[in-house]
């Protein structure tokens, strides 16, 4: 389900269908791309296509199993740092990555689902949050690196 089919549903259904729109689409980005393309350094950053899809995973990992759910992310054996997050390891695929964001991805629904939008959540370092400014935090990083995923795919396939 699109966002353009959500128009006159509730809050939530709209959240839930952004959120769900960008997913796919910073996904889509690695679409037909080899393991060398989507780990293609084109910025001075650790920044990559793949980096990139790991490092969303990480974010939304932080904001809904930690800042929700209340698991710390030494717990959730999770990189302490944004940065961090970028950075790919040997055994990083294409095929590790992507799942790794589908199970964060489904993982997500289930801790929210049954949370209305006005729930205070405490589980995050820098204090509590309603889970409609989580849900409004992880669309707006989803959007941000969708953007920076868009650039690098069409640097990647001008090669």
């Amino acid at each position: 389900m699109s966002s353009f089919d959500v128009p006159l549903d509730n809050e939530r259904t709209q959240l839930d269908a952004f959120i769900e729109e960008y997913r796919r689409a910073i996904e889509a980005t690695l679409d037909a791309l080899t393991e060398e393309q989507a780990r293609r350094q084109l910025v001075s950053s650790a920044t990559t296509l793949l980096g990139l899809l790991k490092h969303v995973t990480w974010m939304q990992r932080v904001w809904f199993e930690e800042c929700v759910g209340g698991t710390s992310r030494q717990e959730l054996g999770l990189v302490r740092s944004p940065q961090e997050s970028f950075q790919l390891s040997d055994d990083d695929t294409i095929a590790s990555v992507t799942t790794a964001h589908r199970d964060a991805c489904a993982t997500a629904r289930t801790v929210i689902a049954d949370l209305p939008l006005d729930t205070v959540v405490t589980g995050h370092r820098t204090g509590p949050r309603t889970l409609r400014w989580v849900h409004l935090q992880v669309l707006r990083e989803l959007a941000h690196h969708c953007g920076h995923a868009d650039i690098l795919r069409e640097q990647v396939l001008a090669d």
